[in-house]
């Protein structure tokens, strides 16, 4: 699974961050192009060394896995939703807030985010808040600038999820963030957990571990109506 392709939910003020994984793949079916790039035999042993890796990471970031029934993207059947994400949004307390991926040039996470969209509006709870995946749109040149919302929406290349949500929806920046090297520092220790994935990233994203790269900010917006502009 992609590192960015969760559902992230915070509630209240507690320090416990529970972030929805993409279950394990049914039996049977050959090993993905990406999973072979990452190293992997079969679609098991990569689901087995991902939930792994992505429990590491949780416990560095005192965040709790909880793991949902739906293969990642190559293994989905089509017109499959990610149904298993259902129960989990129904069972948050009022107040949680709940953070889904923008899906730049990502159709997986598109999936994440539409769903949880649906099931949040079906509860008549809030809708959710849309973080910038990463690497992805963090290869716009203006990213980590104060511009790059607007940077964005006129890009061609990154930019086409931004522009769909933003004809919808109202987006509202409500955090932005360079990371600073305290910050970076427990960010990368995070991502390298990630370990299976990060040599299959760099024929197109480069060095995705630099200091300069794309992981070195972070944006974040709220959603509100379009018609209440």
């Amino acid at each position: 699974m992609p590192l960015d392709a969760r559902c992230a939910v915070r509630q209240g003020t507690s320090q416990s961050v529970p972030r929805a994984r993409i279950a394990r793949p049914a039996p049977g079916l050959p090993v993905s192009g990406w999973d072979a790039l990452c190293g992997f035999s079969s679609p098991v042993e990569a689901y087995r060394a991902r939930r792994a890796e992505d429990a590491r990471s949780c416990d560095l970031l005192g965040a709790e896995q909880v793991l949902i029934d739906h293969p990642d993207g190559p293994y989905v059947g089509e017109g499959d939703e990610p149904v298993g994400l259902d129960a989990l949004l129904r069972s948050l307390a009022p107040g949680t807030r709940v953070l889904v991926p923008l899906a730049t040039n990502q159709p997986d996470h598109e999936a994440v985010r539409l769903r949880t969209q649906r099931v949040l509006a079906e509860a008549g709870a809030p809708e959710p808040w849309v973080y910038a995946d990463l690497p992805y749109t963090g290869h716009l040149p203006e990213w980590g600038t104060p511009g790059a919302g607007e940077a964005l929406a006129a890009s061609d290349d990154w930019g086409p999820a931004y522009r769909e949500l933003n004809r919808t929806h109202r987006l509202t920046v409500r955090h932005e963030l360079v990371l600073s090297d305290e910050q970076w520092a427990a960010k990368r220790e995070a991502v390298l957990c990630h370990a299976s994935q990060l040599a299959a990233l760099a024929p197109v994203h480069g060095a995705v571990l630099s200091r300069s790269g794309p992981l070195r900010a972070e944006l974040i917006w709220s959603l509100g109506p379009r018609d209440a502009d």
